[in-house]
C-alpha cells in the first residue's frame, strides 16, 4: 500500500505542481486497487472455508471383545462422508458419532432402549428431579412400537389441552413420528417455557385425528399430594395422589404417612391415576408401607428371577386401603398396584392400566451423554408380566369425559364406598 505523504516531506523536496498532481492520482487509484483486491481476498477465503474437507480424526479404532464384526465398512463410510458430501459445513465429527450409536442403540428394535446427547441427557435427569420446561406427559408406546401418551401429568398444559392417556401422537409440529426414538420426540416437545407446540393426535382406539397447540410452562412437579375425606359414616379417610415416582417422592410419600397417623384417618386410597411410573426403587418403597413380603419379581436375560421385599417397616401395614388406577397409571405404578392386588391387600379400581413390564437401567456416558438400557423385565408377586396387558381392576368404574366436565369422580365415590 502506497504512503500517504505529509505536507512536511512535500515541502521538504519543494515537487512542481505536475508532480505533485501525479503523485495524488497514483495513490488514489492504488488505494482504490487495493481495496478491491482485499474485498475479493476476503470473498475468496470465504469460499475456500465453505469446501474445506473436514478432517475427521478416529481416536481408537479396536474391535469389541467376542464380536465378530468387521469395522472396515463403518470406517470407509466414516472416511467417504467428509471428503464426498456437498455441503462441507453439515459434517460434524461429534453429531456423526452420536447420530451412529443412535443408529447402533435402536437397531434392538426395544424403543424404549436408547442413546441420549448431552442435552437429552440433562432433560431426563430434570424430569426426575420434578422440575423441566414441557407441556406436561410422559411418552410411551403401545404394543405397536408407536408413539404415545402414557400419562398427562395432574394440572399441566397436556391435561388442561383434553390429552387423555394412550392417545397415539402422529406429528409434532409437522414431523411425523413414525420411527421416532423416544429421546428425539422428547427434544421436539420440550422447550422454553411460553413457546408452543402443535400436536396431531389420535384417541386410543378411534380412526379420527385431533390437533392442539399446548403452550409450553415450567413444570414442576410435587410427586406426592395428601387430602382426606370422609366415608359414607362419617370415618376420615387419607387421600394420597402419586403423580410420579421421581428422586423427591420417597420423602414426600414418608411425610404424607406421618400426617395421616396424627390425623387419625382409619382407612387410605392411594390414587395412581395417571402416574406415568419412575424409579423402581421408589417402588417398591411405597409399596412396602403396605405389604411386608415380596414387591416385585425381576427376570434377566438369562432367565433367573429375583425377588425384591419391603425395604422397611410399613406404617400403614393394617390400615384398610385401595387403589385407584386407569390407562395412564404405568411403569411404577404398575408395580406398586401388582404387588397390593397379588398380596390380597386391598382393592383395584377403575380402569384397565397402561401395560409397561420393563425395567431400564440409566448409565452416564463420557461428555455428558447417557444410555438407557432395557436389562429386565419385571413381574408381579404371582409371576405376571403385565407389558403390553396391564393391570385389570378388581371393581371396574369408568371415568367419562363427562364425569370430568361435571366435576365427578365415580371412581372415588366408589372408592370411599368399598371401605
Amino acid at each position: 500500500m502506497p504512503k500517504v505523504l505529509s505536507s512536511k516531506t512535500i515541502e521538504s523536496k519543494k515537487p512542481s505542481s505536475g508532480i505533485f498532481s501525479f503523485l495524488l492520482q497514483f495513490g488514489v487509484v492504488a488505494i482504490l486497487f487495493f481495496g478491491i483486491g482485499f474485498a475479493l481476498g476476503q470473498k475468496k477465503i470465504d469460499i475456500s472455508r465453505k469446501y474445506i474437507v473436514p478432517q475427521i480424526t478416529v481416536q481408537d479404532q479396536s474391535v469389541p471383545k467376542n464380536q465378530n464384526i468387521d469395522f472396515s465398512l463403518f470406517w470407509q463410510v466414516l472416511d467417504s462422508l467428509p471428503k464426498t458430501y456437498y455441503d462441507k459445513t453439515a459434517i460434524d465429527g461429534q453429531k456423526i458419532l452420536y447420530g451412529a450409536i443412535s443408529g447402533m442403540v435402536k437397531s434392538l428394535g426395544d424403543p424404549y432402549t436408547a442413546f441420549l446427547d448431552p442435552k437429552q441427557n440433562s432433560e431426563i435427569k430434570g424430569e426426575l428431579s420434578g422440575s423441566y420446561e414441557g407441556v406436561g406427559m410422559e411418552l410411551g408406546f403401545n404394543k405397536d412400537k408407536r408413539l404415545t401418551v402414557m400419562s398427562p401429568i395432574s394440572g399441566t398444559p397436556a391435561e388442561k389441552a383434553g390429552i387423555l392417556p394412550k392417545d397415539l401422537i402422529l406429528k409434532i409440529d409437522n414431523k411425523d413420528t413414525f420411527d421416532m426414538t423416544l429421546p428425539q420426540a422428547v427434544d421436539l416437545i420440550r422447550g422454553a417455557a411460553g413457546t408452543s407446540v402443535k400436536l396431531t393426535l389420535a384417541h386410543d382406539g378411534s380412526t379420527d385425528t385431533y390437533q392442539v397447540e399446548v403452550a409450553r410452562a415450567k413444570i414442576t412437579i410435587k410427586s406426592v399430594d395428601l387430602s382426606f375425606k370422609n366415608d359414607a359414616k362419617g370415618h376420615k379417610v387419607g387421600i394420597i395422589k402419586v403423580k410420579t415416582f421421581g428422586e423427591t417422592t420417597d420423602g414426600e410419600w414418608d411425610e404424607a404417612v406421618n400426617q395421616i397417623q396424627l390425623q387419625g384417618a382409619k382407612a387410605v386410597v392411594v390414587d395412581m391415576r395417571n402416574n406415568p411410573g419412575g424409579l423402581f426403587t421408589s417402588a417398591i418403597h411405597l409399596g412396602s408401607e403396605f405389604i411386608s413380603g415380596t414387591i416385585v419379581k425381576q427376570q434377566s436375560a438369562d432367565g433367573n428371577i429375583k425377588s425384591f421385599s419391603a425395604d422397611h417397616q410399613g406404617e400403614l401395614s393394617k390400615i384398610p386401603m385401595v387403589v385407584l388406577v386407569n390407562g395412564g397409571s404405568a411403569s411404577a405404578a404398575e408395580i406398586f398396584t401388582g404387588a397390593i392386588q397379588d398380596n390380597k391387600r386391598g382393592k383395584i379400581i377403575g380402569e384397565l392400566t397402561f401395560g409397561k413390564g420393563t425395567v431400564q437401567d440409566a448409565v452416564d456416558l463420557p461428555g455428558g451423554s447417557g444410555l438407557h438400557v432395557t436389562i429386565a423385565k419385571w413381574l408381579t408377586p404371582n409371576g405376571t408380566w403385565v407389558h403390553t396387558v396391564g393391570i385389570k381392576p378388581d371393581i371396574e368404574v369408568k371415568l367419562t369425559s363427562d364425569d370430568v366436565k361435571a366435576g365427578n369422580d365415580p371412581q372415588m365415590d366408589r372408592a370411599l364406598q368399598e371401605l
